[in-house]
């Protein structure tokens, strides 16, 4: 059985190797994931995501998403509009520095003291966006001006979740093809609860692909026939 995929923020950090803000973003997701909110991030790798097929491009589907870009060329942030969805929240991380006035970056490999602040200020900035994306805002986050010292670095690699694909289905609604992400997990999640076809269970089935995927109010009708119809199937199979 495939698990249904929790609810989490993705952070999508561009990576860039030819400034040292792009190692800001890098260090910054990582210090994001592994400290400050652990529990509810994960990451996702922009280049396989770019290149990626349906279940890569559907992870930034299922999970919200904040990117976090070193210059105002913006990549990591319009590559996720253009493949997937719309970012929910995005970080510059010059525009940062210029509002806390924090020195340069400098150093791809070994940042220098204002780069080593940058990655702090960064990494505040994300994890309190993830509390407001989460609805969990008041949480001790700060705003950079009283972060602690960064770790020396060397050449720490922010952690993948690219292999994480969520399932996806395609089926035929008003005679176009869809991909509904994760149906066979929450399919999966009702029946293994003993919950059949009733006309609750496919109301509390529907409501939840509703969370997974972006359905058009104007076709609501239309996917809730087809999501109704495959679950019924499902659970005669």
């Amino acid at each position: 059985m495939t698990d249904l995929p929790d609810r989490k923020v993705g952070i999508i950090a561009c990576s860039g190797e030819q400034l040292a803000e792009g190692t800001v973003t890098r260090l910054a997701a990582l210090e994001v994931l592994h400290e400050l909110r652990p529990d509810e991030t994960v990451t996702i790798c922009l280049p396989l995501f770019l290149a990626g097929g349906a279940e890569d491009r559907a992870f930034a589907r299922v999970h919200p998403t904040i990117t976090v870009d070193g210059c105002d060329l913006r990549c990591a942030a319009r590559g996720t509009e253009n493949y997937s969805n719309k970012p929910v929240a995005g970080v510059v991380v010059t525009e940062l520095v210029a509002q806390h006035g924090v020195g340069k970056p400098e150093g791809c490999r070994r940042l220098n003291d204002a780069g080593k602040q940058a990655v702090q200020i960064t990494a505040q900035r994300l994890a309190a966006l993830v509390d407001e994306t989460l609805g969990r805002e008041g949480r001790s986050s700060g705003d950079g001006a009283a972060a602690p010292a960064a770790p020396e670095t060397k050449g720490e690699q922010v952690a993948c979740s690219c292999c994480s694909g969520v399932p996806v289905r395609r089926v035929v609604i008003d005679g176009q093809a869809v991909d509904l992400v994760a149906l066979d997990p929450i399919f999966d999640k009702f029946r293994s609860a003993g919950r059949g076809p009733g006309e609750a269970t496919l109301r509390e089935v529907f409501d939840m692909v509703k969370l997974y995927n972006d359905v058009p109010p104007a076709a609501e009708a239309s996917y809730r026939e087809v999501v109704e119809r495959e679950f019924i199937a499902a659970c005669r199979s």
